[in-house]
C-alpha cells in the first residue's frame, strides 16, 4: 500500500464522499452517518479537494480545510483524506479510475447531496462515473424533487435501486436516493456569514 494511503482489504465497501469541504460542516457529518447506517458501507473516504471547477472562487488552503474536517468528523469508520492531492487528479472520473486500480477488489460507491446530483451532468464524464461505480446520492432540504428530475437521474432512470443497503453490491451503473432526516447547514452559508474564516 502506498504511504499515506487508507488500508482498505478486497470485499469492503467504501463510501467516496468528495468535495472541497470549505469549510466541513455539521451537514457533511449527518451525510456521512447516514449514509453509513442506510447503505451497508463498511467505510466512508471524505476526498478533500484541491478545488472545485465549478465554483467560481477558490477554497481556503487544503491544509486548513484538512484540520477543520478532522477535528469535526471524529467517527471510527471514517477516513478524512486528500487523496486527490496525493494522486494527481482533479476530475471525479479520473480519482474513481485511479482508486479502482489501486485497491483491486475493493467496491467503492460514490456519495453525493441530492443537490450534487442536479448539476451532475456538469461534471466531467459524469456518465463514466455512474458507468464505473454506483452512485449514492442523499437528501439536501430543497432539492428532492430537482435531484430526481435532473438529467443525470432521467438520463439513468432504469438503473436506479430502491433500497440503498444493495447498493455497494449493484454492478453499475446503479444508484439510488435515500431520503432520510435533514441537517440544512451549508458552506456557502458558512462562508456568507463570516463564520470560516481560515
Amino acid at each position: 500500500m502506498r504511504a499515506g494511503f487508507p488500508i482498505a482489504t478486497k470485499g469492503m465497501v467504501i463510501g467516496l464522499l468528495g468535495g472541497s469541504f470549505d469549510p466541513a460542516h455539521g451537514g457533511h457529518v449527518h451525510l456521512t452517518e447516514q449514509a453509513i447506517s442506510r447503505m451497508g458501507l463498511d467505510r466512508i473516504w471524505w476526498l478533500v479537494s484541491t478545488g472545485n471547477p465549478l465554483k467560481p472562487n477558490p477554497p481556503a488552503p487544503l491544509a486548513e480545510r484538512m484540520a477543520r474536517a478532522r477535528a469535526l468528523m471524529r467517527h471510527p469508520r471514517v477516513v478524512i483524506s486528500d487523496l486527490e492531492s496525493r494522486l494527481g487528479t482533479r476530475a471525479t472520473a479520473d480519482t474513481v479510475k485511479a482508486l479502482q486500480a489501486i485497491y483491486p477488489g475493493v467496491r467503492f460507491v460514490w456519495l453525493m447531496g441530492a443537490d450534487n446530483l442536479v448539476q451532475f451532468h456538469r461534471w466531467d464524464r459524469w456518465r463514466d462515473i455512474l458507468r464505473r461505480v454506483p452512485v449514492g446520492v442523499l437528501a439536501r432540504p430543497g432539492w428532492g424533487v430537482a435531484g430526481r428530475l435532473s438529467v443525470a437521474a432521467r438520463a439513468f432512470r432504469v438503473d436506479r435501486i430502491t433500497r440503498g443497503e444493495w447498493l455497494g453490491n449493484r454492478k453499475p451503473p446503479a444508484w439510488c436516493f435515500v431520503n432520510m432526516p435533514m441537517n440544512r447547514a451549508s458552506s456557502s452559508d458558512i462562508r456568507a456569514r463570516g463564520e470560516w474564516t481560515p
